[in-house]
């Protein structure tokens, strides 16, 4: 009977060990090249670059057991995990990072050998134990790591450069290793999944970044429980299963009913909850009852300029087929007044958030009427090439 395979391990790289590094390295971009992705690594990382990451002590091995090899295995993987914040993230393009104060690491250089499997799988499960929070970025065109990264729950925050002024896509994962696990796994596996089949506006993107904008915003706040932040934060939008309109209702219903939420909080926390979902929506006329509710509606807000007239584009042509296009876009300009613009219905309640900026920003752009409709007609031809690939 075969034994199962030893699991890999990760232990800090050795310079003796460069010369198996750079392999590693050459083939991964050997593999970039045949997947059609010529833009990256072109010359990087280079050796002392490499060298720099192992004095620094950022530079780690993945090892497969090896008894051929002798107690120390085979060198498998390679990759860079910086501790320090990346110079190249302070400006962000596109979106906003998930979480702007949680001390981060960032993976870098991740190269693996041929035939292989679960180095990728190995390295980010070994980063996110090491860290509250983790980014990586990459390039557009590097499908591979793309689909390893959204695999492992990873949310897209927008566009970073490089160095050498080149883009890359760039994402970010929360931690919280102030939540009891088991309600982490609860949430992780059966709650934020729901998000997956709602319409664009409301998809497993947005409630991650509802949940990080919420646990930041509580840091402020040491009252608060935060597995109740947490909490409301994932089941904020859970609603939508039955439309738009009630969701914020239907939420706290949701919440209510949910019997598992019984092992971690009592009935009086589970009814606080309930009625902070109740009172996220931005339309609503009242205040939110308790600061559960101001600080899950505060980071409801998301007010990303871009993304905000692109989520009001999308929610359009989604509910809204009927309307040909200068309807679609006269709509557009009225939510975004309505919404948004110096008497728009949108409250803000936290001061520490960082709406209140963002806000003045998307009212310059609102007032920016070829940049909007740049957007909306983005939006109009990315929505007719979905519907195209789908037929």
């Amino acid at each position: 009977m075969r034994a199962d395979p030893q699991p890999l391990t990760i232990r800090p790289a050795k310079e003796s060990e460069l010369t198996q590094i750079m392999q590693l390295i050459d083939h991964s971009r050997s593999i970039m090249r045949a997947n059609g992705n010529f833009s990256q690594w072109g010359g990087y990382p280079g050796a002392d670059l490499i060298k720099s990451d192992i004095a620094h002590g950022i530079g780690h091995a993945v090892i497969e057991p090896d008894p051929n090899e002798g107690k120390d295995g085979r060198m498998v993987g390679y990759f860079a995990l910086l501790r320090t914040p990346e110079p190249t993230y302070t400006y962000i393009e596109e979106g906003q990072w998930l979480d702007d104060t949680t001390p981060y690491g960032t993976i870098h250089r991740l190269a693996c050998a041929a035939g292989v499997h679960g180095i990728a799988q190995c390295v980010f499960e070994w980063a996110e134990r090491q860290c509250a929070s983790v980014r990586v970025d990459t390039h557009l065109d590097n499908h591979i790591m793309l689909h390893i990264i959204q695999r492992h729950g990873y949310t897209r925050c927008g566009v970073v450069y490089m160095r050498d002024g080149s883009p890359r896509e760039a994402f970010q994962k929360m931690m919280y290793p102030m939540v009891n696990s088991g309600l982490k796994r609860y949430v992780e596996a059966e709650i934020l999944p729901r998000y997956d089949h709602f319409d664009t506006a409301h998809k497993r993107d947005h409630v991650e970044r509802v949940m990080a904008q919420s646990m930041e915003l509580a840091s402020h706040y040491a009252e608060l429980d935060k597995e109740m932040v947490y909490t409301i934060a994932a089941y904020h939008d859970t609603g939508v299963v039955e439309g738009r309109e009630r969701h914020h209702l239907v939420s706290g219903r949701i919440m209510r009913e949910d019997e598992r939420l019984k092992e971690w909080f009592t009935a009086e926390q589970i009814e606080t909850m309930a009625q902070a979902a109740e009172d996220h929506r931005a339309s609503s006329t009242n205040e939110p009852r308790s600061l559960y509710g101001k600080i899950v509606a505060e980071a409801d807000r998301d007010i990303e300029p871009t993304t905000i007239v692109r989520r009001t584009v999308q929610y359009g042509l989604s509910h809204y087929p009927e309307l040909d296009r200068e309807a679609q876009w006269e709509r557009t300009l009225q939510h975004l007044n309505e919404k948004y613009a110096e008497g728009g219905y949108l409250k803000l309640y936290i001061p520490e958030s960082r709406n209140a900026r963002q806000l003045e920003r998307l009212r310059q752009l609102i007032q920016k009427r070829e940049e909007v409709r740049k957007i909306f007609e983005q939006e109009v031809l990315n929505d007719k090439t979905k519907q195209g690939q789908s037929q």
